[in-house]
């Protein structure tokens, strides 16, 4: 064995310095995987201006959050989903025994008479496929080439060798195989990495989650497969991980054809779970990506990094062209841009029969990431038509919104009338032109998604694994628990969805076996009607400035909604947020409250017209004044007909104690996506 591949073949430690094909990497350690890091060579250093954009094509710890989180909801999927295929397999069994003994019984013969021609069948039911190698990223790097089966580079013969046993035993190899071949889970469960770059996800995903037999780690930059293959090796994890050099689009199209063509079979090459990351958008990537990950509740992992586009107001023609909608310039931007790419993998889906079942869907830091489910359920995609809608957006005023489901589903009786059934039809116009509240002209954004964005039972069995994760291996350990914390916490049902549920509840204690399952359809039917009742979210702070006063305090202002009988959260997308039930006119009348009680402005520096001019309704106050000098004006009898406001702090606090990190500090100085990777 020659230096060099011993020195790959050593034990992985973080910090380590390898040298490999005369070029030096450094080790360095993320969860339980390590990669090589290769020091910048001088034409690197000269095509770098900084001199440390090359270092990051390779690895970025910003992401590492991103990674973290990915893994914890990928364990958190794959326990339910591995149960699910280990019953299905032993359901299949049972059927394959049934036969089998009807078999019997009709022709009156024995096993050893009749021998059965039946795949070999592993405990859960799932056929052992036989072992041939496919799946092992070979030695030195070798590349499994979509396109051309030839290696795109000569191999040195001296590294092709693998390193021998530690006693040079053959005997001492076999039986260290067989003992990983054991130690394999019998499910099969396989992930794609589609955009892989350094592998480090797949490496992660090996790693970490015990129940995976399969990655794939793709990559269509050559430099790139070669540094997966040599991460793998390094990680010693030839057995899970295959390594493969193709463009991401070709190999899931490939992954697509390959199974219509073998439609009817019961085994299938498509994921259960495809992880689509890339520099940019996703937007290219989604018609794919819900074809090649199964449609029997598949677990689709979806980056967007163009936050310029989606989250903002300077490219509304790009966002449409990617996502299929405008976006608002909005304080609640971000949350728009999520439901954007939550409609155009909705949209993507849904030509095929498939169905999308948003599980968690965050904005982190200059992008978002969202995990959903796909299934293959033509009914549920006629629900899609209601669950998506335009917004009417007081942008250059005062911020407030107004939202415009396309279409409508109605919950009718059936014909027999004992149960309902849900009608799909047009939905009524629910927007003027101006503001209600300012009088500026409204804006339209969309359409987009108009669920719930998150799923609080999958939230909620991320939270119950978290006490499990060692910190050392999830370094974002306490931000994750913060904030998908804040987003199981905007899940707000409104007062019908309360009362459904109260009656759905006491009906289900007193109902017999086929009465619980007719409840049981109608509740899962109304959960595919339901809309999010209150998508976005306003920051005090904001509504202050428009109308020129101090900010009232996240406490104060959330205490006088509570005091009011609303409830109040906030929003995972920005500090200082607040998440309501309230309406915006009751919203404006706390806003004014507060200038009255709190904060009073210098009406004589509000200019005529402004927005604030006009929420603060000055001008009314004007003209009673040169009307009526001596009457009551017209603002203090609608104040004695609005509630009182009563900024109570104490009741504006957390119910929950604890202490989160529920927003990330900027974590280091010119932190963010960093450089594009190169094709040199």
């Amino acid at each position: 064995m020659t230096s060099e591949a011993a020195a790959v073949a050593a034990p992985p430690a973080d910090k380590q310095t390898i040298t490999y094909r005369d070029k030096r990497y450094t080790t360095v350690k993320e969860g339980l995987a390590h990669i090589l890091v290769p020091e910048p060579s001088a034409d690197d250093k000269k095509r770098s201006a900084d001199g440390q954009g090359v270092q990051q094509v390779f690895y970025n710890p910003i992401q590492q959050f991103n990674r973290d989180l990915t893994v914890l909801a990928i364990k958190a999927f794959g326990r339910e989903r591995v149960e699910c295929k280990k019953a299905s397999g032993r359901a299949r069994n049972e059927r394959y025994a049934e036969k089998k003994r009807k078999r019997k019984e009709e022709n009156g013969k024995t096993d050893v008479d009749r021998p059965t021609k039946s795949p070999k069948l592993a405990e859960d039911g799932a056929a052992v496929a036989p072992t041939n190698g496919e799946t092992a990223a070979p030695a030195d790097v070798e590349i499994q080439n979509e396109t051309d089966k030839d290696p795109a580079a000569p191999k040195d013969q001296d590294q092709e060798t693998e390193p021998a046993a530690a006693d040079g035993s053959g005997a001492a190899a076999d039986a260290k195989a067989a003992d990983e071949v054991a130690e394999k889970p019998k499910t099969p469960f396989t992930i794609l990495d589609a955009l892989s770059a350094s592998g480090l996800r797949a490496l992660r995903y090996a790693h970490e989650l015990p129940f995976v037999t399969s990655v794939t780690s793709n990559d269509l930059l050559l430099s790139a497969v070669e540094a997966i293959g040599l991460n793998v090796r390094h990680n010693k994890l030839e057995d899970k991980i295959k390594v493969v050099h193709d463009d991401a689009l070709a190999h899931m199209y490939d992954v697509v054809t390959k199974d219509l063509r073998g439609r009817g079979k019961e085994r299938t090459e498509k994921y259960d779970v495809i992880d689509l990351d890339p520099y940019g958008s996703a937007a290219p990537f989604l018609d794919a990506g819900v074809q090649a990950v199964r449609d029997d509740g598949g677990l689709l992992c979806v980056t967007c990094t163009d936050s310029g586009v989606w989250a903002s107001n300077g490219y509304p023609e790009k966002c449409f062209s990617l996502y299929g909608g405008v976006p608002v310039k909005a304080f609640y931007s971000h949350e728009v841009g999520l439901r954007l790419i939550l409609h155009a993998i909705e949209m993507a889906a849904a030509k095929y029969g498939l169905a999308m079942e948003p599980l968690l869907s965050l904005s982190i830091d200059f992008y978002v990431r969202v995990f959903v489910r796909i299934k293959k359920s033509p009914a549920t995609v006629k629900y899609q038509g209601a669950k998506n809608m335009m917004v009417y957006t007081c942008d250059q005023g005062c911020g407030a919104f107004t939202t415009q489901p396309l279409m409508m589903n109605k919950r009718a009786p059936n014909k027999n009338g004992n149960g309902f059934f849900y009608k799909h039809g047009f939905a009524k116009a629910t927007s003027s032109k101006t503001c209600d509240h300012c009088g500026y002209v409204l804006h339209v954004a969309g359409p987009m998604y108009a669920g719930r964005i998150h799923s609080p039972d999958f939230i909620q069995s991320i939270l119950d694994d978290l006490p499990n994760a060692s910190p050392e291996v999830y370094g974002t350990k306490e931000r994750i628990k913060g904030m998908i914390t804040t987003a199981l916490e905007e899940v707000l049902s409104s007062p019908e969805e309360l009362k459904a549920a109260e009656a759905h509840e006491e009906a289900m204690k007193t109902a017999d076996r086929a009465e619980k399952k007719k409840l049981e359809a109608a509740a899962r039917d109304a959960e595919l009607a339901a809309l999010d009742p209150y998508p976005f979210f306003f920051v005090p702070a904001k509504l202050s400035g428009t109308i020129h006063c101090a900010a009232p305090g996240e406490r104060a202002m959330r205490g006088a909604l509570v005091g009011l009988g609303y409830r109040v959260t906030r929003s995972h997308c920005k500090p200082g947020s607040i998440k309501t039930d309230a309406p915006w006119s009751i919203i404006w009348h706390v806003m004014r409250e507060w200038v009255r009680q709190k904060a009073p402005v210098t009406e004589a520096n509000i200019k005529e017209g402004s927005v604030g001019y006009r929420i603060l309704r000055l001008g009314e106050k004007k003209e009673a004044d040169v009307a009526n000098p001596d009457e009551s004006r017209p603002e203090k009898d609608e104040q004695e007909k609005m509630p009182e406001v009563v900024f109570d702090e104490e009741l504006g606090r957390d119910a929950d104690k604890r202490k989160l990190v529920r927003y990330q500090m900027n974590p280091r100085e010119n932190w963010g996506p960093l450089n594009r990777a190169l094709g040199h």
